[in-house]
Order: C-alpha cells, then sequence, then structure tokens
C-alpha cells in the first residue's frame, strides 16, 4: 500500500513533482509505531510544556537540543542537559511537573497524516502495536484523543519497564506480543533514537519525517526506508550519527 503525503506545489506549471509515498511492502507481516510526532501530531504540545517547565526554573531549552534527543524519556533528557548546560535541576520533580503539563495539553492532540490514515487502512489486515518514550497515561491520552486507540492492541510506554530508545528492547517486545518476527516488522519513526532501535531489532525503519512527522522534515524520501543488516558495514552516517535515516 502506498499513500500520498498531499498536494505538492511547484513554481513551474508544466513540472510534474513527485509525492513521497509511505509504503509498506508484501512481505510485512506487523507494524510497530511510535507515538508522538509519527502518529499524532503531539510535538508542538510537548515542546509548549518544555518550555513552560523550563521558564517556572527562570531557564531556557533549544529547541536544537530537544529535536537532537527526541525519542528519549524526559528523565533522561533533563539530566543531560544539566550536563550540557551547566544547571542542577532536582530531575524527579522537573519530570513530574513536565509530565502533568504535557498531559493537560493532549486532550488537543490530533492524528498525523498519513501514517495515522496507513495505520487505519491495515487496522484487522497486520497486527499492528504502539512503541513509545513516553509514559502510559500520556501516551494512552494521545492515542484516545486523536481517535487512535483502539487500533493497537498492543501498547508498549517508558513504564514497562524496558530499556529505552536506543536500546531494541521495546521493539522486540512489540514483536513478540504481536507473534511476528521482528524481522517482518515494519516500524514507523520520528527520531533517530527510534529509527537506531528500530534497526537494531531487525526491523524496516521507516522515517516519516519526510511526510511531516517530528519536529522537522525534510529527510530524503528516497532515504526513508532502511533496513538493518548486522552484516553489513555501518555508512558514514550510520558511524557519525547513529543511524540517522
Amino acid at each position: 500500500m502506498m499513500l500520498k503525503n498531499g498536494p505538492s506545489i511547484s513554481d513551474d506549471p508544466g513540472r510534474i513533482v513527485a509525492e513521497p509515498l509511505l509504503t509498506v511492502p508484501s512481505w510485512v507481516r506487523g507494524l510497530v509505531f511510535d507515538c508522538d510526532g509519527t502518529l499524532v501530531d503531539t510535538l508542538p504540545l510537548h515542546y509548549a510544556a518544555w518550555e513552560e517547565t523550563f521558564a517556572g526554573l527562570g531557564l531556557r531549552c533549544p529547541l536544537e537540543f530537544l529535536m537532537r534527543h527526541n525519542g528519549k524519556p524526559t528523565d533522561w533528557i533533563i539530566a543531560r542537559y544539566g550536563v550540557e548546560f551547566g544547571h542542577a535541576i532536582d530531575v524527579a520533580r522537573f519530570t513530574a511537573d513536565k509530565e502533568r503539563r504535557t498531559y493537560a495539553l493532549l486532550d488537543r492532540a490530533r492524528p498525523l497524516e498519513p501514517v495515522a490514515a496507513l495505520a487505519r487502512c491495515h487496522h484487522g489486515r497486520l497486527p499492528m502495536a504502539v512503541v513509545s518514550g513516553s509514559n502510559r497515561p500520556n501516551v494512552e491520552r494521545a492515542l484516545g484523543a486523536a481517535g487512535l486507540r483502539a487500533l493497537f492492541p498492543v501498547v508498549l510506554t517508558a513504564d514497562d519497564g524496558l530499556p529505552p530508545k536506543p536500546a531494541p528492547d521495546l521493539f522486540l517486545e512489540a514483536a513478540r506480543r504481536l507473534a511476528v518476527a521482528p524481522d517482518r516488522c515494519q516500524a514507523f519513526e520520528d527520531a533517530d533514537a527510534g529509527l537506531e532501535a528500530a534497526r537494531r531489532a531487525g526491523m524496516l525503519a521507516t522515517d516519516v519525517r519526510p511526510f511531516g512527522g517530528g519536529y522537522r522534515s525534510g529527510s530524503d524520501p528516497a532515504q526513508a526506508q532502511q533496513r538493518f543488516d548486522p552484516r553489513l558495514p555501518a555508512s558514514k552516517g550510520d558511524e557519525a550519527g547513529q543511524g540517522r535515516a
């Protein structure tokens, strides 16, 4: 199946512009989706919560920093912020405050098309799971507000006690619960850490940033789907960027 990202605009009326497409190869037997910035357009809400929480401490956080660590748990990001910017922050207290603010905003969550459309289309045809680095209350609220929760019998979050992305454990557990071999699964992600985790699990990793996901888009659609093969040498990009797609 292929889904378009929407109409393209060209300054040359005689020019035909190819649309980026989301595809599910015929050999795929299971689909695994990240939540925030992939299935659901929640990253602006998360960023607002980040800004408000930092502002409460008289601090600011560069968007570039959050983009770089997108997909990682909040407490890990805060600990890293303290190291990089030299601020002593009560990680547990900040995390609780930030997640409280996020939860209050997530009733505004909306589906992120065309990823959500692809999930709807495959509901009942392929087993599907959500794998998120966010906590369970926030993930459940976001999926529910976007009208997508019923599509997924398996939802794994940071509260499930597994090592966070870029470790492959969440993806491997999702495949186990779906009863599908990892190398027969396709994973959809908007963050480098998630893409690396999916590849390390042996899945087909699809970067949704060219289709409007993530804090930013602009990746090359031709390179958006890459399958990890541990028998092959790492590319220059993998060596420098830990699997950036």
